[in-house]
């Protein structure tokens, strides 16, 4: 990703420890105030992690109702238990038995889809607004909650103020519904942009976006495709959805307001369509 070059870390980097800020399947993130670093997880933790997500989706049905989506949302210190106990019993048996068939499916289309995702977002959205401000800088020592205790960085990218979904639940927790629709239609103009980019997310959750002032920004590049026939393939299953916002998550947010949730959906329906992304996409 193209980076801006600074003499030194910004000094909120060293000065005190930073916050755990979440995880994913390859990485974990850690705060400042302003700006956010990342570990990369190795290669065991990662074939840990989808070893575990499978056993929780398998067991999911002898759960208490839906305590296992609740913990695969949002990683607690039980279930990375679970996952520091499964990387230890990966040294003592043969990574064959870890890497079944479908282990091994699932870490291969995350590691293609991160690669090119990655490739794409540097090509197409560095330095667009479209992206968070990243900065590199000198290899540097910062403090960091929990395991490993340090990292050496030697790259910060901008903080958001909170996931696109964290702002429209926080809106209808207040009763602003009236903010939450131009939000909404921010998110559609943004995935608009991208296809005129002649890139597309497969992944579109509005987890995967942040909010910096009026901005949407892109978080997570490992859903990003420009082959259409990934398109069409995205576009078959989204023609079948009834329903758009319940599939991104806003089956709660919007609960008590189903008048803005039918009107999103049918604009969703419009715009996220064959006949909707050919406007937009480049002419080969």
């Amino acid at each position: 990703m193209e980076s801006e070059f600074q003499a030194h870390a910004p000094e909120e980097l060293t000065r005190t420890k930073l916050l755990r800020l979440g995880e994913g399947i390859g990485k974990i993130v850690y705060a400042s105030e302003h700006w956010v670093v990342k570990r990369q997880r190795t290669p065991w933790e990662m074939v840990a992690l989808i070893v575990l997500w499978r056993a929780v989706r398998k067991g999911e049905r002898y759960l208490p109702a839906g305590l296992g989506a609740r913990l695969l949302a949002k990683p607690s210190r039980q279930l990375r238990l679970l996952r520091v106990m499964i990387q230890s019993l990966m040294r003592v048996l043969p990574m064959s038995v870890w890497l079944t068939t479908h282990v091994r499916e699932a870490w291969k289309v995350y590691r293609s889809r991160t690669v090119r995702g990655e490739r794409l977002a540097a090509e197409h959205l560095a330095g667009t607004e479209l992206m968070p401000r990243t900065i590199q800088f000198p290899p540097v020592r910062v403090r960091v909650g929990g395991w490993p205790g340090e990292l050496t960085v030697t790259e910060a990218t901008e903080r958001v103020e909170a996931t696109l979904h964290q702002r429209l639940a926080h809106l209808a927790a207040s009763g602003r519904f009236d903010e939450i629709e131009p939000w909404l239609d921010r998110f559609l103009n943004l995935r608009q942009e991208g296809w005129r980019r002649g890139i597309f997310s497969l992944d579109a959750h509005l987890k995967n976006f942040g909010v910096i002032g009026e901005r949407i920004v892109l978080l997570d590049a490992g859903g990003l495709t420009d082959r259409w026939e990934d398109v069409e393939s995205r576009l078959e299953f989204e023609a079948v959805v009834s329903q758009p916002h319940i599939q991104l998550g806003l089956g709660d947010v919007l609960g008590g307001r189903p008048d803005i949730a039918r009107r999103f959906d049918r604009r969703w329906k419009a715009i996220v369509s064959r006949a909707g992304v050919e406007r937009h996409w480049p002419v080969a």
